[in-house]
This record gives structure tokens, sequence and C-alpha cells, in this order.
């Protein structure tokens, strides 16, 4: 298995698309996401809060899809591609653009887990369902365990309808082998009641099932000579806990108002306690946790509280300077020690690049002797070799990777993608 071959404690501030390109293949063991959801709105920090300086557009249209990424979903899985044009149709072109935004970073994050990873993405009923389409698609439906529900109290609004009061976290395995620890909670007010009355009785029997949790083995033994439960049921023992989690959460509050300590303004930040539950069950000691969208670095923290290393992504600087003011009001030390990166990291897990000699001929024939981004028909001489995705994005000096390019139009992309490209050549044309 690959090498993780990016430091514990480091923090991105650039495209996150970017940087999970250059991230080993199965090295991270728990992705947690919580991604813009096509809310259609802008996201803003106060600007007296610690979080000053954050904000993020969730407004999305079609000049947002990059043809480098339709290119990249058409050759992964044409199904895939189908299911976000089909979400266009229904939903708008808004939905195309951000699931098409939304793919090429969760083919990224797919790759990069272990065959033991699980990936959570924390969304809301807006894009959960079209969420979901996309990912039984990329890691198979096979691959999902439990959408989640995450419930919580807020001031009421009016509206015809029910309070949207939740959250929606879509839970995706890598593979059959998923680390999991069971969380449990507490007995609420109506199992303590069996859980009391089945103490003082020895036992409790579900017969529907044919299961018995046993509380007292001699009293239970009595009940099975004396009729009152039957031989051969499925016996398991009370073992001091409370009942394992089910897939709603109603027990953690939405972090409330300024008087919240945890609270940094942040505009969608979330409850420390929700992470670390996530952490704790899809996660051990010493594993990699990656947020990819970590904005003010809650998983980061909650990873670093129960003794994970981690990786966080944000396109702000602001990541960063949060980061290190929670890690030192967190832990009590003057000063963190963290990594702090603007570069993208390089796989060490891939032979070295290769491109085929006739290359630029093949090219050449593919494009029909045209270049590809004005259209201009040109002799072969003068056209040049470009990288479609530039290799200080992650792009691979590979022939999948490159185009022919005339040379004005070369010069006009330089490090940039194709839809840079396609907006000068438009504005020239005008």
């Amino acid at each position: 298995m690959p090498e993780l071959n990016v430091d514990n404690r480091t923090i991105f501030t650039r495209d996150n698309l970017d940087v999970l390109r250059g991230i080993n293949s199965e090295c991270i063991d728990l992705i947690y996401l919580d991604p813009p959801f096509n809310s259609g709105k802008q996201w803003q920090a106060p600007l007296d809060s610690s979080a000053a300086g954050a904000v993020f557009d969730d407004v999305w249209t079609l000049d947002d899809m990059k043809e480098e990424w339709v290119t990249q979903i058409e050759a992964s899985d044409p199904a895939v591609w189908a299911i976000i044009t089909a979400a266009g149709r229904a939903y708008g072109e808004s939905m195309q653009a951000y699931l098409t935004f939304m793919c090429v970073r969760l083919l990224e994050m797919h790759r990069v887990l272990k065959s033991t990873g699980s990936l959570y993405l924390h969304c809301d009923p807006t894009v959960s369902h079209y969420l979901k389409s996309l990912l039984d698609a990329i890691f198979g439906k096979q691959s999902f365990r439990n959408e989640v529900i995450w419930g919580y109290r807020g001031m009421p609004s009016k509206a015809n309808k029910w309070q949207a009061k939740h959250d929606v976290l879509l839970f995706y395995a890598r593979s059959a082998g998923n680390t999991f620890n069971v969380q449990r909670g507490d007995f609420t007010e109506g199992p303590m009641a069996t859980y009391q009355s089945a103490m003082r009785r020895g036992y409790n029997a579900n017969h529907s099932r044919n299961m018995v949790t046993i509380f007292d083995e001699e009293k239970y033994r009595q009940a099975v000579v004396d009729g009152k439960i039957p031989e051969g049921m499925r016996e398991s023992y009370y073992t001091g806990v409370g009942p394992p989690l089910r897939d709603w959460w109603d027990d953690i509050r939405i972090l409330g108002g300024p008087q919240n300590r945890e609270r940094v303004d942040y505009p969608t930040q979330k409850p420390l306690a929700l992470i670390e539950r996530i952490i704790a069950a899809s996660s051990n000691e010493g594993d990699v946790v990656l947020d990819p969208f970590c904005g003010c670095a809650t998983a980061c923290i909650a990873a670093e509280k129960l003794n994970r290393r981690w990786i966080g992504i944000d396109i702000s600087d602001v990541a960063w300077e949060l980061v290190n003011q929670r890690m030192v009001a967190t832990s009590g030390v003057g000063l963190f020690g963290g990594h702090h990166r603007t570069d993208v990291p390089a796989r060490t897990d891939q032979p070295p690049d290769e491109v085929s000699p006739d290359i630029r001929e093949s090219l050449y024939r593919s494009q029909k002797g045209k270049c590809v981004g004005c259209g201009d028909p040109m002799r072969m001489r003068n056209l040049e070799i470009d990288h479609i995705t530039p290799r200080s994005r992650g792009g691979r000096h590979t022939d999948s990777n490159l185009q022919l390019l005339c040379g004005w139009c070369n010069r006009t992309k330089g490090n940039r993608d194709m839809n840079y490209l396609r907006v000068r050549l438009r504005q020239t044309d005008e």
C-alpha cells in the first residue's frame, strides 16, 4: 500500500482538486467533507470575528464547469456523467454545474481512500439525493453504509411547511472491510424503563427475533426451566454499556449564539462533538483523517484531540490562521507546530511520466491538424504541446494530458485551464 506523501498536521490553502490529485492513492483512512450545498447564497464571516475574511460563493452556473472536468468524468465512467446531466435536466443548470464540481473531487477522494477507509459527506436535503446517486455510481451502491440524520433545534421560521431542522451525513465505505467502532449512547426514558424491568427479571426477551439479553444468569435459566422462555434462543449478555447509536442523532446541539465558546463565527461551522463521533467510529488512533473543505478546521481539531493524524484543505488562507488559533486555545500551548502549504504535493506512488515517441504526430492526426483552442488549421511545426491540466495543478506529463495549441493560445492559456482560454478567445472575437 502506498505511503502517505504529506506530513501530519498540514493545512493546504488552494483549490482542493489540485491537492487531491497530488496525494498518493489508498493512503487516507477517513474523509469528512462539509462542502457547499448549492444553496444559492454567498457566505461571509462577520468582519469583527476570528474568521474575518472567510467568504465563499455557493452560487453555480454553467460557467463554473471546466472543460477538463467534463472530459475526466466522461472518460472515467459515462454512467456518472449521465447522472449529472439527468440532474441538470430535472433541477437546472446550477445543479449540473455543482455536481460536476463535486464529481471530479469525489473521484479523487475515492482514489486516495484505503480499502478500510470511509467517507462522510455532510449535506442537506437540497442536494443529498443527487449526491447519493453520484456516490452510488463512484463507490458502488454496495459501499453505501448509512444516511445519518443530524437533527437539531433552532429559531423557528415562518413557513407553510414543517420546520427544516436537520442535516444529512452520507456514509460510504471503500470496501466491505471498513473500520467501524460501535458508538454507544445513553438510555432514553422508554428504553431505561425496559432496562430497569429487565434487570429485576434477569433477562429481556424478543420472541419475534428469537433473541434474549441476559442480565442475571440464574434467573434466566430458571425461567427456561419454568417454560417462560423457550430453549434455543440466541443469547447475549448485558455488557453494562448503553445501546448502539442509531442513524439519527438528536443529542448534539448546534453551536447557537456568540456565547458559545466553541464558536469562531465561521459561516458553516459545525460542533466538535459531531465530528468527534464520526472520527471515533470510523478510524483508530494514528489513522489519517482528511478534510478537503476544512473551513475553520473543526475536523482537524477533532482529529488532533483523538490522536489521529490529519490533513486539511481550503481555498482560503483563513483556514491556516484559524487552525493555529484553535489549536493553541484547545491545547494551551503557546505555538502550534503544524505545516502550511500552498503548493501541490508530489505523488510518489506512480511510475515516471511517460510520453509516446510519436505523440506530436498522434495529436496532430486526432485534432485534424487544428489548434484545440482557436480551431485554426496549421502545419504541425507551428503547433505547440500543452498540458490540458497544468502540472502546477497536479496534471501529469502523459499522453492523455497533452494537446496541441498554436503559439498565441498556448501563451494566453499559460498555467491556467482551458476555460480561461475559451473566455479570452470569446473576448477577442467580440
